[in-house]
């Protein structure tokens, strides 16, 4: 009984330190700060891509970013973006949508991929 209860507990703790060293969604890109992506993109050229719909562009977007709606990702961005080494920024309204995009974007191969999360954080200008 003794020798069993030991041969499980020795089979289960290599399992539970093992689970920690798989790798996360969260590892494969960045969440930034618009801070940071701001002074990203005035330090070195990046791809900024607005994920939201046409309507909200228009209301207003990050002057120099791209319309790439979430929902069309994985028709378009192959023709649009081909080189997936170079950094990308995505951003949405408010983070939910940006973070699917910068899921998907590394799923499709994408290598630097940051997430800024909302326009509603986005404390500099906006072009309309």
């Amino acid at each position: 009984m003794h020798h069993t209860i030991f041969l499980c507990f020795a089979l289960l703790i290599p399992l539970v330190f093992l689970g920690g060293c798989a790798p996360s969604a969260s590892d494969d890109y960045h969440k930034i700060t618009p801070q940071a992506g701001y002074e990203m993109m005035k330090k070195e050229p990046v791809t900024l891509i607005d994920v939201r719909e046409p309507a909200e562009y228009q209301q207003g977007h990050i002057p120099g970013a791209r319309l790439i709606p979430l929902g069309t990702i994985d028709e378009t961005i192959k023709d649009k973006l081909p080189d997936k080494k170079k950094p990308l920024i995505v951003y949405c309204r408010s983070g939910v949508r940006s973070k699917k995009a910068a899921m998907k974007l590394v799923e499709l191969g994408y290598t630097d991929v940051r997430d800024m999360g909302g326009i509603l954080d986005w404390p500099y200008e906006i072009e309309k």
